[in-house]
């Protein structure tokens, strides 16, 4: 007894050090579109705000430690200065970040994420969404990636000139040999090949293309609500096999089926408004949007509990596994949230749901944040290896 006792002793030194030297568990948010709202009215981000979805004393205390702000590019840029727009928007990110420098640290790698939160900061990010952004041009989507994007959803709500979208028709059945290309480049750069809003031939082509793996940074799971921005259990399955991550979407009409089909009652119903706001605004602009916003508050869709988010992550976990479920937000970039995940500040709610659950807390690490860092992680080793 007196040897163990001796040489625990001996070791305790080593074994503290590894203990401190491991890395501190990360909650991370893929998806946040404040950016949007940061450029149309600049607001105050180091304090509480009572409007929008996120600031960094909300994300703290949360327990949000990264967000990626996304570098939205709208439709009606498609051919009409969408790189010059990514640009702006990013650039508005790095404000974003740079204007707040006891509150948060721009990252561009997972080692990064980690160095900014363990000096106590938020770590903030890049995805840019909708590929119309890179005008069909690899050299631009190598310089919005050295601009510090780190990933790309390949399609928004339209299909561009390489992808389908799963919110537009099709036009090339899937991806093009462009399309692939754009993915392979993406795969030897590091940057994260985003599946969210894509169509399912689409998602299939990249599954058979990419060298590395991939997220869904902002989708659901399509077994409880059918929608086609969500994943049905073949893709989730196809994501595992991957070892990707699929990021849970809070929007209540990807959450809930009854959400879902009212909204497309209220679609219709207010489709005579929403056709006027178009012929007002052809560009589906600023006037568009607000007329539309004003729309939806007067005609509220049903309400459901924040617990249907892990409703969603439980089926994942059920069909794909616990390594490749996580959590993609969409705030401020939807109008509607469930009761109780009004903003990011909510967030730590989803943990103690999950623990009430009976999910472990290691468990718990990897759907709030672990799972992305280790598929951030491993796109950087397969992006070394494809540049040497």
């Amino acid at each position: 007894m007196r040897k163990v006792l001796c040489i625990a002793f001996l070791f305790a030194p080593l074994l503290a050090f590894a203990a401190d030297d491991a890395p501190l568990p990360v909650i991370v948010d893929t998806h946040a579109d404040t950016p949007t709202e940061y450029l149309k009215h600049p607001f105050d981000l180091g304090v509480w705000n009572t409007f929008g979805m996120v600031d960094y004393p909300r994300m703290k205390s949360g327990g949000v430690d990264a967000e990626f702000f996304a570098a939205y590019v709208p439709a009606r840029y498609a051919g009409k200065g969408a790189a010059a727009y990514c640009m702006r928007i990013m650039e508005t990110i790095h404000e974003m970040v740079d204007d707040y420098p006891k509150w948060a640290g721009f990252a561009t790698s997972s080692s990064e994420i980690r160095t900014i939160t363990n000096n106590g900061k938020r770590a903030i990010l890049i995805g840019i969404e909708g590929g119309h952004a890179i005008e069909d041009s690899l050299d631009l989507l190598r310089a919005f990636y050295r601009f510090g994007a780190r990933y790309m959803t390949l399609t928004h709500t339209n299909s561009n000139n390489w992808a389908d979208s799963s919110g537009d028709a099709a036009k090339h059945n899937g991806l093009t040999p462009f399309g692939k290309e754009v993915v392979l480049e993406m795969n030897r750069l590091g940057m994260l090949v985003d599946v969210s809003h894509v169509s399912d031939k689409t998602f299939w082509d990249v599954m058979e293309t990419t060298k590395a793996p991939v997220i869904a940074s902002h989708s659901s799971a399509r077994a409880l609500c059918d929608h086609p921005r969500n994943m049905t259990d073949d893709m989730l399955r196809a994501v595992q096999k991957n070892h990707g991550v699929v990021m849970v979407n809070f929007y209540p009409v990807f959450l809930s089926q009854t959400v879902r089909d009212a909204a497309k009652k209220r679609d219709e119903e207010l489709k005579p408004q929403l056709d006027a706001l178009k012929k007002k605004d052809p560009s589906q602009g600023d006037v568009y949007d607000a007329g539309k916003d004003e729309l939806y508050k007067a005609h509220p869709l049903p309400k459901i509990p924040y617990t249907v988010i892990v409703d969603h992550i439980d089926h994942i976990v059920k069909v794909a596994g616990v390594d490749t479920a996580g959590l993609g937000s969409d705030f401020d970039g939807i109008d509607e949230t469930p009761s109780g995940m009004e903003h990011i500040a909510k967030i730590s709610s989803i943990r103690t749901e999950l623990k009430r659950r009976g999910y472990s807390e290691t468990d718990v690490r990897k759907i709030m944040g672990e799972n992305f860092m280790r598929v951030f992680a491993e796109a950087e080793r397969v992006a070394a290896g494809l540049r040497k």
